[in-house]
């Protein structure tokens, strides 16, 4: 199974007065966990001198999401945690850009999700034009290859096929297979947990691939929750976004920052 080719998509080029656009991925938001969404809210919430000219969320901002119908009081048993989520996503956006790509967790949310959050879709991969040169951005499950089970059912579930007759399904049906799925997402992690060779990362050769066709020199990218830099040979690197977690212990948030000075780790205050 190949990458993605990003060489067939259209670069998405930042605003001549952009100085500095941040990244996040991977907060996995979900009514179960209240700590990590304040400081996300709180995050959004920030004096817009302390922004960014732009926000990049890379995929899975939230844990699971079965349809934009989550948002509808007449269906949704979380529908207060879901509105709070867009809605201050959606007070963020009104004087800063939010750029969504979906994750394997949120690859359902649609144009009406979207417009509730206030964000704008980009594709997966996407080109990036930014201070001169090419960056190239993807959630980054695309590229683990080596994850041979993982690939099949991802390619199953971006068929539009399986995703319109998913949706047909009642809201509590398709909130038990999400659960379902999870807790066996969970299963095989608590059995790899003891062995980090056998956990799944983005194969090298194709993030050089990727990169490549895109005339870019640094891959970033969230899913894999391992933060790190790595070199890919030719001045190429690939450079891993931090997950959220504020109630782990050590919590972790993070925000990956990129101006004039280049890329810098941003570790959010957490108390």
């Amino acid at each position: 199974m190949s990458a993605p080719s990003p060489d067939r998509l259209d670069p998405l080029r930042a605003p001549a007065h952009w100085q500095a656009v941040e990244f996040v991925s991977d907060l996995h938001l979900q009514s179960g966990e209240p700590q990590t969404f304040e400081l996300w809210r709180a995050f959004l919430q920030r004096p817009v001198s302390q922004r960014a000219d732009a926000l990049f969320i890379l995929g899975d901002l939230f844990e699971v999401w079965v349809g934009d119908d989550v948002l509808d009081t007449s269906t949704s048993p979380d529908q207060t945690f879901w509105r709070a989520c867009a809605d201050a996503l959606e007070a963020f956006s009104l004087q800063t850009p939010v750029y969504f790509m979906a994750g394997n967790r949120d690859f359902l949310l649609g144009a009406q999700g979207l417009k509730a959050c206030g964000m704008q879709g980009l594709s997966d991969p996407t080109t990036f034009d930014f201070l001169g040169q090419h960056w190239l951005l993807s959630h980054g499950d695309a590229l683990c290859l080596a994850d041979t089970d993982y690939m099949r059912f991802r390619e199953q579930v971006r068929q539009p096929t399986w995703q319109r007759e998913f949706l047909a399904r009642s809201l509590s049906e398709r909130t038990t297979i999400a659960r379902d799925l999870r807790e066996q997402s969970e299963a095989r992690k608590r059995n790899t947990a003891h062995d980090p060779s056998l956990w799944a990362d983005v194969d090298a050769a194709a993030a050089r691939a990727a990169l490549q066709a895109a005339g870019a020199h640094t891959l970033i990218h969230g899913h894999t929750h391992r933060p790190a830099v790595h070199a890919l040979g030719n001045d190429l690197q690939r450079v891993v976004l931090s997950d959220w977690d504020a109630g782990a212990n050590p919590p972790r948030a993070e925000v990956l920052r990129l101006d004039t000075h280049g890329l810098r780790r941003i570790p959010l205050p957490l108390s």
